[in-house]
């Protein structure tokens, strides 16, 4: 997904590891220690999950640890979520500016998926480029 949602500033969910707690719980895990590099400024990796309408955190990674065995209800999170789909049409060397064929939006209020709809990058894209103007 195209975003970083917020994690949850709540000492009861999460704790923040020491660099050396840190650096010991990357080792074995899937994106180990690329998180420790400019490949990740935040320093951490969130998993999150969509069931029955409710945003959830399942996982985090890095520099924080979820400190639930069960995923918790997002309802901190309100926003848009960006869910690129199909192939890259168009790459932009800026955080999450690529541009590909379609893109899911999903809407969040409090943790609820209030709204979801799917843009098609691949006819503006044709519509652009036949008026002679470029957007990105």
């Amino acid at each position: 997904m195209h975003a970083c949602p917020p994690i949850p500033n709540d000492p009861a969910l999460v704790a923040e590891l020491s660099e050396e707690e840190a650096y010991e719980a990357a080792k074995g895990q899937e994106f180990g220690m690329y998180l420790f590099t400019s490949a990740c400024w935040r320093k951490y990796v969130g998993t999150w999950e969509i069931k029955d309408g409710k945003f959830y955190l399942i996982k985090l990674e890095g520099k924080y640890k979820l400190l639930k065995d069960e995923p918790v209800h997002a309802t901190w999170v309100t926003g848009t979520i960006v869910v690129p789909q199909g192939e890259m049409v168009h790459y932009i060397h800026m955080g999450f500016s690529s541009i590909y064929e379609k893109e899911l939006h999903i809407k969040i209020e409090a943790g609820m998926v209030v709204e979801q709809k799917v843009i098609d990058n691949v006819d503006k894209i044709k519509e652009y480029s036949e008026s002679g103007e470029f957007w990105f």
